[in-house]
């Protein structure tokens, strides 16, 4: 089983990588759009949830290379494009560029054939708000496939523990290194790891 590390760890390297120059969010976008791809049929309905932080960026270059693929991708960005950091502000414009539109909420009757959860990563520490836990709710309501990038909205990714209802996953994607939480987090599903080639650096004792 690959190493797992604490969210401290995972964003020191994630910080040397970008300050190398590296460009991690078109590669993490580029890898959950791939491991989607194999898993859908031709022009299936997918819904990327796109939360305020990096971790919606990801979803947002994953849904734009989707569409690009022929699927039916639908956006939900609840909190919208203005509170975006940079490099998640470029994905927004890249999949508005591509033809893309968002929404803040779901589709009245729209039941995707595969849902991109990019709510919330690895930085979450408090407990889902009373919107964003109806949203989880739904979403899990519909007992759709998930793919969720990093950790599964409503998990600390440091503890594993719930955050609230999180949601459920039938595939969690971490990008860098695996989050030591999502092993004793079983809303996470199958865990799988795309490190983007940045190397975790050496440690002395435990991660």
């Amino acid at each position: 089983m690959p190493t797992s590390h604490s969210v401290a760890r995972i964003r020191a390297a994630e910080r040397q990588a970008l300050a190398e120059g590296r460009r991690l969010m078109p590669l993490a976008g580029a890898a959950a759009a791939s491991f989607v791809a194999r898993r859908v049929a031709p022009g299936a309905t997918l819904l990327a949830l796109a939360g305020p932080g990096n971790n919606g960026g990801d979803a947002l270059e994953a849904a734009t290379r989707l569409r690009q693929c022929g699927h039916d991708v639908r956006v939900v960005l609840p909190a919208g494009a203005q509170r975006l950091p940079d490099d998640a502000a470029r994905a927004y414009a890249g999949w508005i560029a591509a033809g893309g539109a968002v929404s803040p909420g779901l589709e009245p009757g729209l039941v995707p054939d595969l849902v991109i959860d990019g709510l919330f990563g690895i930085g979450l520490n408090r407990p889902l708000g009373p919107d964003w836990q109806a949203l989880v709710d739904t979403v899990n309501g519909w007992r759709v496939p998930v793919l969720a990038l990093d950790v599964p909205s409503g998990i600390d990714a440091d503890t594993g523990a719930a955050l609230g209802r999180p949601v459920l996953a039938r595939w969690t994607l971490s990008f860098i290194a695996r989050a030591r939480g999502l092993e004793r987090a079983p809303a996470a599903g199958e865990l799988h790891i795309d490190t983007l080639g940045v190397v975790m650096p050496e440690e002395g004792g435990g991660g």
